[in-house]
């Protein structure tokens, strides 16, 4: 036996521990080619590790809590929105409502209603303080958590929001765990979602929430899947309080609830009642922030998205061009109104149309609904890869992720100097895509029928 063979895993652990360090130490993002090494031989190993047969599980989920910790004191290198977290938190740890008002009108004026509040608004950014906060109630409570503990420190806040968000991932491991058991399906899979790189360094090293949104949404799974749709629609409507995405769902859950039951009416009676929990708990959740502004502040923000914001986009950047052509100039607003009903028409679609009775079913319909959003969006931050990535493993679908591995082609934008992106890296990040996504519908198109 050759000594890498004896070897292999104490090296392979030892080689992602070191690398996952500089990566979290030593990186500045315009620094492209080092990112891409990283990025590359990082996901070497965790294929490796997945793949290895003599690694057992309580080594894996040791794995999952070191990887984690070595960005515990590290600032986030690959995103600049940690800042608005803080600075959100700290607005309510002073008493003021952070969907009020705008960062940049305190600035202008000269008051500081937050301690550190030009280097909160140096560090998130013009363009974010500009923009009014579009993070529901709940995210807004990690927020406040992590001021509650370090008000007056940045580091100490980073700190704060990073447990929060490693608590989450380690529930995710274990309701995910259980339901992957309950689908008879193998548990390991788990494992590609919280050993994957992308997840470790986007989420715990970059301090995105979507963990905390996914753990919510994996537990009410577990409890839909027990029967317990109460439980299962409070624990949804905890999931759209930290993200809104869950909203795309609920008309998927139609089948579910209704063609299940022999009664339709008995179902119609359940699926109303479902939904009426989801919209009741989200709206008492934002019930402490209400003023007669923030409907129309937040509206504003979240529109945002689709009419002025475009980043990795990939049918979208098609649609563009085809603007340029034969309009002359950008149509992002008319394009943006558009494709957000298409989205509807596809979620329709496979709600009225596909068989979604089983769990797997199911969470297959949620992936295909969310992708195709997200194919036709104008925005696409490689976080949001999150929420695919961990419906996938409950499904016979593996695109998502080697989406994680090639959404890393989007950061070019960033090694210039202002930001520009180059749309030849976003091509081969999507043509890599879309090849691996016909190829598993067709493999699997005796089993799922879109």
């Amino acid at each position: 036996m050759s000594f890498f063979s004896k070897y292999k895993d104490v090296l392979l652990i030892f080689t992602s521990t070191l690398f996952y360090f500089i990566f979290a130490y030593f990186l500045e993002r315009t620094e492209f080619n080092k990112l891409l090494f990283l990025w590359f031989s990082l996901f070497g190993c965790f294929y490796l590790l997945m793949k290895s047969k003599t690694i057992n599980t309580s080594t894996l989920i040791g794995l999952t809590i070191l990887f984690r910790f070595v960005f515990l004191f590290a600032i986030p290198n690959l995103s600049q929105d940690f800042y608005r977290f803080i600075w959100d938190g700290r607005m309510i740890f002073e008493g003021l409502n952070p969907y009020l008002s705008l960062p940049e009108n305190y600035i202008q004026k000269g008051i500081q209603p937050v301690f550190e509040a030009y280097q909160l608004y140096d560090g998130m950014g013009e363009m974010n303080g500009s923009h009014y906060t579009n993070y529901p109630p709940l995210n807004q409570l990690c927020f406040f958590i992590a001021a509650l503990f370090a008000s007056k420190s940045l580091f100490g806040s980073v700190i704060a929001l990073r447990i929060i968000i490693i608590l989450a991932d380690i529930g995710i491991l274990y309701f995910g765990s259980k339901l992957l058991k309950r689908l008879n399906l193998p548990v390991k899979n788990i494992f590609w979602y919280t050993l994957n790189p992308f997840i470790i360094i986007e989420m715990t090293g970059n301090l995105h929430f979507e963990p905390v949104m996914l753990f919510f949404l994996v537990w009410s799974f577990y409890k839909l899947h027990q029967q317990k749709w109460i439980w299962a629609a409070i624990l949804i409507a905890c999931s759209v309080s930290v993200k809104l995405i869950p909203l795309l769902f609920l008309p998927i859950f139609y089948q579910w609830f209704v063609k299940k039951e022999q009664n339709w009416f008995f179902g119609f009676k359940k699926l109303t009642g479902f939904y009426a929990i989801i919209i009741t708990c989200t709206i008492l959740l934002f019930l402490p922030f209400y003023s007669s502004e923030l409907i129309a502040n937040y509206s504003n923000s979240v529109g945002l998205w689709f009419r002025n914001f475009e980043f990795n986009a990939s049918f979208y950047y098609i649609f563009r061009e085809i603007g340029y052509l034969f309009r002359g100039w950008n149509e992002i607003a008319i394009i943006g109104k558009i494709t957000p009903f298409l989205t509807i028409l596809f979620l329709g679609s496979i709600t009225f149309f596909r068989k979604n009775k089983s769990m797997v079913q199911l969470i297959t319909a949620l992936l295909f609904g969310l992708c195709f959003y997200y194919f036709t969006a104008t925005t696409v931050h490689p976080w949001y890869l999150a929420t695919p990535l961990i419906l996938s493993i409950f499904t016979k679908y593996r695109f998502p992720i080697i989406w994680t591995i090639v959404i890393i082609f989007s950061y070019q934008a960033y090694a210039n100097l202002p930001w520009k992106e180059n749309l030849w890296y976003v091509g081969l990040e999507y043509v890599i895509l879309y090849a691996i996504l016909i190829f598993e519908i067709i493999k699997n198109k005796r089993v799922i029928k879109l």
